[in-house]
C-alpha cells in the first residue's frame, strides 16, 4: 500500500519510521542504521559520473562557447548573491541576538582541536579547483577538481570539427542517460534509506548538549528559517514572477533527502531529477548550474560559518570590529566555496574564517568542538537550504534564457 503512495509521503513516512524506532526500540536503531550507510553507498556511486557527464553534456551541447560565457556569468553572479545576502544574514542575527554571551564551556563537552580536520588557507582552497590528476580526484571524490576539469573538458569538445564533436557529444549524452536511469531507480529506495539514517542518526545524538548552546542553535536555525522562507522565495518571485510555493512544492522530495543525508552532492541526483520532471528546467541548464550549485553554492554554510563565528568571539569576549566583521563576511564567503568534499564541511572550513580574525586559539577549538556536537541537525536543516538555492538559481537562469517553467506536482 504505501508503494502506491507518491515519493515524498513514502520518504516522509521513512523518517517518522526512523524517529519511532530510534526512541522506543533503541537497540534495533543501530541495524537500522546500516541501511542508511547503504543506501548513502547506492548514492555516492552515482555522484562521480552522473556529475562527470551531466557537466560535459550540459557545456558539449550548448555548442556556441559566448552562450556557455553568458550561462556561466548568470550562474557565478546568482551564487554569490544568495551566499552573501545569508552571510548577512547571519551576521546581522548574531550582533542582535548575542548567542555567545555569557557562554559557559561545560567541563567534558569539548572535543579537541586535534580530532578536526583543519583546512589549508583560502589561497590553498582555490588552488585545490584545479586537479593535478583528474582520474585521482574522481577516486578520492574531490568533486570541486572532478567540476573544474569536466568544465574544461566540455569546452574542449565545443571547438573539435562537426564529427569528432558529434562522437563525442551522443557518447557523453548517451552516458548521462544512463546514469539518470540507474539514479530513478536508486531514488524508488530512498524511503528505507531515510528510515535507516534516521533512526541512526537519532540513537547517537545525545540530547543533553543541545542545552548548553541552544541561544547558539536558535540563531543559526532562525537564520536558515530566514533565508529559506523570506529572501530565497522573494528573489525567485522577483526574478521569475511566479508564485514560489510551486516551485518549492515540486522540490519537496529532494528537501527531505537532504535533510536526511545532510549531503548536497548526495541530494544531487534527486534535484536534478526534480528540477528537470517536476519544474519544466531544461537538461541544458539543470546539467550545468546544480552540478556546479552543490560544490559551490553553500548558503546555509555560509550563514551557519558567519554566525558561529561571531558565537565563538562573543564567548570569549571578543569584540570584533566592523572592519573585522567585513573580513568575517569575505572569508566565509570564500569559505563556503571551498567547502565541498571535506566531511563535516561547514564547521571544519569555520578554522579559515576563524584564522582570519586571529581567533585560532584553545579555547576557540574547544568552543567549535561544542558546536560539532550538536552540528547534525543544524547540519541537516542548511542542507535543505543548500540545495533549495541551487534548485531555485537553475530556475532563475533557465527563465532568463526564455525557457517557459512547467510546474508540476510530484
Amino acid at each position: 500500500m504505501i508503494w502506491k503512495l507518491k515519493l515524498h509521503w513514502q520518504v516522509f513516512i521513512g523518517m517518522g519510521a526512523g524517529a519511532l524506532v530510534a526512541i522506543f526500540l533503541p537497540d534495533f536503531a543501530g541495524p537500522a542504521g546500516k541501511l542508511g550507510e547503504i543506501f548513502l553507498r547506492l548514492l555516492r556511486m552515482v555522484i562521480v559520473p552522473l556529475i562527470f557527464t551531466s557537466i560535459v553534456t550540459g557545456i558539449s551541447g550548448i555548442g556556441d562557447p559566448r552562450t556557455l560565457g553568458r550561462l556561466g556569468l548568470k550562474t557565478l553572479a546568482y551564487y554569490i548573491t544568495t551566499s552573501l545576502l545569508a552571510i548577512l544574514l547571519g551576521l546581522g542575527l548574531a550582533n542582535i541576538l548575542q548567542p555567545g554571551r555569557g557562554m559557559e564551556v561545560a567541563p567534558g563537552s569539548e572535543i579537541s582541536a586535534d580530532e578536526l580536520e583543519r583546512p589549508g588557507s583560502v589561497a590553498e582552497v582555490l588552488i585545490r579547483m584545479i586537479p593535478a590528476n583528474p582520474v585521482r580526484a574522481a577516486t578520492d571524490g574531490d568533486i570541486l577538481g572532478l567540476i573544474f576539469f569536466a568544465l574544461v573538458f566540455g569546452l574542449a569538445i565545443t571547438f573539435l570539427p562537426e564529427r569528432p564533436r558529434t562522437f563525442l557529444t551522443d557518447g557523453f549524452k548517451a552516458a548521462f542517460e544512463a546514469m539518470m536511469i540507474m539514479t530513478s531507480g536508486i531514488i524508488r529506495v530512498a524511503p528505507i534509506g531515510v528510515f535507516g539514517l534516521i533512526a541512526g542518526a537519532l540513537s547517537t545524538m545525545g540530547l543533553s548538549v543541545f542545552e548548553q548552546v541552544g541561544k547558539y542553535m536558535l540563531t543559526v536555525a532562525l537564520g536558515l528559517l530566514l533565508h529559506f522562507g523570506v529572501i530565497l522565495p522573494a528573489l525567485f518571485f522577483l526574478l521569475t514572477r511566479r508564485n514560489p510555493l510551486e516551485h518549492y512544492r515540486a522540490m519537496f522530495a529532494p528537501m527531505q533527502l537532504a535533510f536526511s543525508t545532510s549531503s548536497s552532492s548526495a541530494t544531487l541526483p534527486a534535484t536534478m531529477r526534480a528540477v528537470e520532471t517536476n519544474g519544466g528546467v531544461s537538461n541544458k541548464v539543470a546539467s550545468f548550474v546544480l552540478p556546479l550549485g552543490a560544490t559551490i553554492n553553500m548558503d546555509g554554510t555560509a550563514l551557519y560559518e558567519c554566525a558561529g563565528v561571531l558565537f565563538i568571539a562573543q564567548s570569549l569576549g571578543v569584540d570584533l570590529t566592523v572592519g573585522q566583521q567585513i573580513l568575517v563576511v569575505v572569508t566565509a564567503l570564500l569559505a563556503s566555496i571551498g567547502a565541498a568534499g571535506i566531511p563535516s564541511a561547514g564547521l571544519v572550513m569555520i578554522f579559515i574564517v576563524l584564522d582570519a580574525v586571529n581567533l585560532d586559539t584553545p579555547a576557540a577549538f574547544a568552543l567549535v568542538g561544542l558546536m560539532l556536537a550538536v552540528d547534525r541537525p543544524l547540519d541537516m536543516f542548511r542542507t535543505v537550504v543548500n540545495i533549495t538555492s541551487d534548485s531555485i538559481g537553475a530556475a532563475v537562469i533557465a527563465h532568463s534564457e526564455g525557457e517557459t517553467l512547467h510546474y508540476r506536482d510530484p
